[in-house]
């Protein structure tokens, strides 16, 4: 569950960038770049709600 409000949340900031980014000029490249940074954090979020369930599993591997 908490997974899905991530990507979620995620993908809404990706959504409201883009449209934002639409409404200026010259901005693009910005944009990209706080998209990408968004991405980022995202996946690094994800890995790590990962490995917190892996560890509350005492899996003998507890890297994703």
């Amino acid at each position: 569950m908490k997974l899905l409000k991530l990507i979620t949340m995620a993908s809404l900031m990706v959504l409201l960038t883009a449209g934002l980014s639409g409404c200026s000029d010259n901005k693009a490249e910005n944009a990209g770049e706080k998209v990408d940074e968004m991405m980022q954090d995202a996946g690094n979020a994800v890995e790590d709600a990962c490995e917190d369930v892996k560890e509350g599993m005492k899996a003998e591997d507890p890297d994703c």
